[in-house]
């Protein structure tokens, strides 16, 4: 009774298995870039008739006495015109859909860039072998005669007919061949994979889900991609796949409903039989939506077809064939939720003509809720607050408010990055409402955290879209904020200090070229020391600059404050070509101490330059900002990718006597301290107040 059932059901899908061109069962399907199949014999004699040269092809796939060509498709089926050079341009090859109705281009290589429907051939295959609709018996294909024997198993990797006894003795069990794929027998050998059309034997691992097309590993890296979404094929076929199954359930949840619809439709088709002779066309559109509706019902085609394709388990041959299905079943859904008549069996839609008022209507511009905020990566950062900023899109409607949300991830640069987490990794989602403008401050952060942050808009229509994440690493101490300070080594003429007292630039001065023009020598390099106007002995604490490409030397760190003044101040001769500003020893080695009392990362020409104290000495591109992190407590010195908190270098400072962030410029060149967060959204900021202990000697000389 089982095997009834199923073969009634089988049969019920026969309409979905027809090729449109010779309403036969597919024969060797391809597949056209609008997703629809036809048999390959097919397409090939359309082209002919529209006047393109025939494609040599290999013999039909389904006759047991044919032999396989020797040569691939990829080589005997080109779209291309005979007797041209490559790069010549002619007109596009255009095959006549009977589907959808509509020319479809095939490009350059015609049939050859058309994969074959794989996933198809099995269904019609299990087809074959469910309803055997006048089938020949197909023979072992290694049994001696006259005792050959019906095959039972088919090796795709064999690409041979076996019975049980010469199946188990050709794959015996604990060699490579036992793990061979065994199938239905058959005389078609397909290709267990799909492989890429334009790249030998590169299977098809990836789809891009805005051309929806199947790529392979170098198809992808193609500049016609890039910025596209482009998913691994394993991820593409177990979304479709969800998506069918879930599609497929809710049609099958509403049998009764599909049943009554049918019902209903067949009476007014009989009611619009009755009307005059000249509405046929409308009686026709009426039987057409009888018809698939009825294949929405639970034994019927459209259903069975569906189960079958579930039934594929290789991702690209899924993903190929699914989506002409998932989008019929979409469609389906929708009428079946929202369902009309094709057509009024009264006819009354005859006497009136209401193309201007839909015109009208038409034309309404009615209100649209914001699109997806843009957001500003250049301008949003985490420093001491969050600081996000966004714009809308120029097509977009305006907003009247923005919603900010934010939320906490754990688990450090994993989370940042969207490595693998626990559930109870992520906080609940923070938010701030009403927001005005196009930025916003969020403030009371956990230090050394990743925040994920979004934003959408809103105005009389509603809320809008939501932009895409951004992804913020905190600081992994607290911000110390404080300003350059100019008594040692200021010369007016080559150091200038910008308003704050943030920014500072040294340049060649008058004196300096008057003394290298006095010795002779070219060499213009000066020494210019700029520390913090605070020091500390304690804690952790965290600051960020950022240097100008163009900087010769600069040299950013920390270190004591009466080891800065010495070294800073030794009696030299700057102007004279004898002297090395630069020893090379940037962690104050030289004092013999076990904790040196100053440590520097040197950088300069868009570079950070290796030096003798790195253990291993490399240079590196220099960060757009710069990011230093002083441990009191364990003297340690950290410097950071300020964007990333990505560590370049440690090193140790001794941080017994008070300890303050220095900068040092050798020759010309110009940095920039982080500006606070909470200062951006002040005018005027209130006086300075100094949390924590201020210098009490007097450095100056």
């Amino acid at each position: 009774l089982m095997a009834k059932r199923n073969t009634s059901n089988m049969k019920s899908m026969e309409q979905e298995l027809h090729c449109p061109v010779c309403d036969e069962m597919v024969k060797q399907p391809i597949l056209l870039p609008c997703q629809h199949s036809v048999c390959l014999l097919c397409a090939a004699e359309v082209l002919v008739q529209r006047g393109y040269p025939p494609p040599d092809l290999p013999p039909e796939p389904y006759s047991p006495s044919s032999t396989p060509s020797t040569r691939s498709p990829r080589q005997t089926l080109c779209g291309t015109y005979p007797g041209r050079r490559r790069k010549e341009t002619h007109p596009p090859m255009l095959f006549p859909c009977p589907s959808c109705q509509q020319d479809v281009e095939l490009g350059e290589k015609g049939l050859t860039d058309c994969l074959r429907n794989l996933t198809l051939e099995r269904i019609v295959e299990r087809y074959r072998h469910t309803v055997s609709l006048g089938s020949v018996a197909i023979m072992c294909s290694f049994c001696k005669p006259p005792q050959s024997l019906e095959a039972t198993k088919g090796c795709a990797d064999c690409k041979s007919n076996f019975c049980n006894e010469c199946f188990k003795l050709y794959h015996p069990w604990g060699t490579p061949r036992a793990q061979h794929e065994h199938i239905l027998p058959t005389n078609n050998f397909r290709p267990k994979v799909l492989t890429c059309t334009e790249h030998e034997q590169e299977r098809l691992q990836w789809y891009c889900r805005t051309c929806q097309r199947l790529l392979c590993p170098l198809c992808k890296l193609r500049r016609v991609h890039h910025g596209h979404k482009v998913l691994p094929i394993a991820q593409a076929y177990q979304a479709l796949k969800d998506k069918i199954t879930k599609e497929v359930n809710f049609i099958l949840a509403n049998q009764e409903t599909i049943q009554s619809q049918i019902t209903q439709l067949e009476a007014n088709s009989a009611v619009a039989l009755q009307h005059l002779t000249h509405c046929i066309q409308e009686l026709g559109a009426l039987s057409t939506q009888v018809f698939e509706k009825q294949g929405l019902l639970e034994q019927a085609g459209l259903m069975t077809y569906t189960q079958e394709l579930l039934k594929e388990t290789d991702p690209p041959c899924f993903v190929q064939a699914a989506r002409i299905t998932h989008n019929r079943l979409v469609k389906a859904i929708e009428n079946l939720q929202c369902f009309s008549l094709a057509a009024d069996p009264s006819f009354r839609h005859f006497h009136l003509d209401a193309s201007k008022e839909i015109k009208i209507i038409n034309s309404l511009d009615f209100i649209q809720a914001p699109l997806a905020p843009v957001i500003d990566t250049q301008k949003t950062l985490a420093y001491d607050q969050l600081f996000l900023c966004w714009r809308l899109p120029q097509d977009s409607a305006p907003a009247w408010h923005f919603s900010v949300e934010y939320q906490r991830r754990a688990g450090g640069a994993a989370a940042m990055w969207g490595g693998i987490r626990s559930p109870n990794s992520a906080t609940a989602w923070q938010r701030l409402d009403e927001v005005k403008g196009t930025s916003a401050v969020v403030d009371r952060l956990q230090m050394d955290s990743v925040y994920v942050l979004r934003v959408r808009g809103c105005n009389k229509a509603g809320f809008g879209e939501y932009s895409e994440e951004v992804y913020l690493h905190t600081p992994p101490a607290p911000v110390l904020s404080f300003s350059l300070d100019s008594r040692w080594g200021l010369h007016a003429d080559r150091l200038a200090l910008g308003k704050g007292q943030t920014y500072a630039r040294s340049v060649p001065g008058l004196s300096l070229l008057q003394a290298a023009d006095r010795t002779l020598t070219s060499c213009h390099l000066t020494s210019d020391l700029l520390v913090a106007d605070l020091s500390v002995t304690q804690g952790r604490h965290y600051w960020a600059c950022s240097v100008e490409p163009s900087s010769y030397l600069v040299k950013i760190g920390v270190g004591q404050e009466a080891k800065l003044q010495e070294w800073f101040h030794l009696p030299q001769d700057m102007a004279s070509p004898r002297c090395d500003p630069d020893s090379g020893h940037d962690s104050g080695a030289e004092d013999g101490q076990d904790s040196p009392t100053f440590c520097f990362l040197t950088m300069g020409m868009g570079k950070i330059l290796s030096h003798s104290s790195m253990p291993h000495p490399h240079t590196a591109p220099l960060p757009p900002r710069l990011g230093v992190c002083l441990d009191c407590d364990k003297g340690r010195v950290t410097f950071y990718d300020a964007h990333s908190l990505r560590i370049l270098w440690e090193g140790h400072v001794d941080c017994s006597a008070p300890v303050c962030p220095a900068f040092c410029f050798i020759g010309g060149g110009a940095l920039q301290l982080q500006d606070l967060v909470a200062n951006r959204s002040i005018e005027e900021p209130p006086p300075r107040r100094v949390t924590i202990q201020t210098r009490a000697t007097n450095l100056s000389k």
